[in-house]
């Protein structure tokens, strides 16, 4: 490549084109390099560095383009032979076009650096332990949550309006039943950040639920007394 800067005594247009037609082809072959790193790396972006007798190459990646390619001679300022500005200056192209075949047979050398790296591996893997059991029996005890919960949300919804919250603590946690309807929109434990045992989103982690579901019974007690009570103030009320 570098002899398409000798001078054949023509003006410093000419030697600027060859110097521009020079930098595409570099750029066009170390775009190929690029996407081989980038497929090999497996991702979107990177950088790699290729050590020479005479410096290092520093190939810089994204999108499996290449971004920029500069040459760190030992002696002398780096030079960007691709990058995204204007191309390197004759002189400086020349001097890094000198060491680039070394640059590609160290790449060589990277890759063939990895043969044989999966030869050991085995793709025998045991197999995969089934939570259908699990699931199925913590989906079964959610499914009765809700259908004592949906219970609580008919009486609210008859007794308190449309939509809105009933909340009640036990053993010091905040419990929460939101209602819209005669439907449940979700039933927290914890508070804001807290766990919620049913919701849109699916149903809670096994364990959580495991963690809480002694306490429904609670939950349900307490909503209870909250309409005895409830009962109680109304009995006392008379219209004349």
């Amino acid at each position: 490549m570098t002899d398409d800067l000798g001078d054949d005594g023509t003006g410093l247009g000419d030697v600027a084109t060859r110097r521009d037609e020079l930098a595409t082809r570099v750029r066009t072959h170390a775009g190929e390099i690029a996407r081989e790193l980038a497929l090999f790396q497996g991702g979107d972006y990177g950088s790699e560095t290729f050590e020479t007798d005479a410096g290092s190459w520093t190939l810089k990646y994204e999108a499996g383009d290449v971004q920029y390619l500069r040459f760190d001679p030992k002696s002398g300022s780096e030079i960007y032979v691709v990058s995204s500005k204007q191309p390197p200056d004759p002189d400086d192209l020349e001097t890094a076009m000198a060491d680039y075949d070394a640059f590609v047979a160290a790449y060589d050398e990277y890759v063939a650096s990895f043969e044989g790296l999966f030869d050991d591996i085995s793709t025998d893997f045991p197999a995969v332990t089934s939570t259908a059991e699990l699931t199925a029996e913590r989906d079964r005890i959610v499914d009765r949550i809700r259908e004592v919960a949906t219970a609580m949300a008919g009486e609210l919804h008859r007794y308190d309006g449309e939509y809105g919250t009933y909340a009640t603590t036990v053993d010091g946690t905040r419990w929460e039943l939101k209602w819209d309807g005669d439907a449940v929109s979700y039933l927290r434990v914890g508070g804001s950040d807290g766990v919620y045992l049913l919701s849109q989103y699916g149903p809670p982690p096994a364990t959580e639920l495991r963690r809480l579901v002694d306490d429904v019974e609670a939950f349900v007690r307490s909503f209870n007394e909250h309409v005895d009570e409830l009962e109680a103030d109304l009995s006392t009320v008379a219209f004349e």
